[in-house]
């Protein structure tokens, strides 16, 4: 699932995009930016295209704005074998995971503060995504463990079950 969420800054509004993998909740790409262009949303799921490198299609869910909607976002889909699935119009609680990461993020990091900088701002959640959220923060969703640990026992099951 991927979306767009703004963060304030004394410059100006930040803009964040990410893609967060339904199976653990990790956000396995991100991107920000002073504009919130389609090139915010290309540079998130390029790089969940170059963290995850998926051998098989991979099913893309966003809303209906216009950064998932361009020909470049199509095309980006159709290049790396990734299908796409849009939220019926209007509808939040079809992006539901996603908003729940930007509501934890702005609950548990940015506490209504205004960043002094946009690059303060980035460093702040490039910490809470990298540092924080993916490795440490338990979700309810993956039996109680950081998305990165419940992946790792996931896939380390699946290994001594073959």
């Amino acid at each position: 699932m991927t979306d767009i969420t703004y963060i304030r800054t004394y410059e100006g509004w930040l803009y964040l995009a990410v893609v967060v993998d339904l199976f653990s909740r990790q956000v396995v790409g991100w991107s920000m930016d002073s504009r919130m262009s389609k090139d915010l949303v290309l540079q998130a799921l390029l790089a969940a295209v170059w963290r995850r490198k998926p051998k098989q299609s991979v099913m893309v869910h966003s809303d209906q704005g216009s950064q998932f909607t361009s020909y470049e976002w199509a095309a980006f889909l159709a290049t790396h074998n990734l299908q796409p699935s849009m939220s019926r119009r209007g509808n939040c609680h079809d992006n539901a995971v996603v908003e729940s990461f930007f509501q934890l993020l702005k609950r548990e990091r940015i506490k209504r503060k205004i960043y002094k900088t946009r690059e303060l701002a980035r460093q702040d959640i490039f910490d809470y995504i990298e540092l924080f959220y993916n490795p440490i923060r338990r979700h309810g969703h993956a039996a109680n463990l950081s998305p990165v640990n419940y992946e790792r026992q996931y896939f380390s099951e699946a290994t001594n079950c073959l």
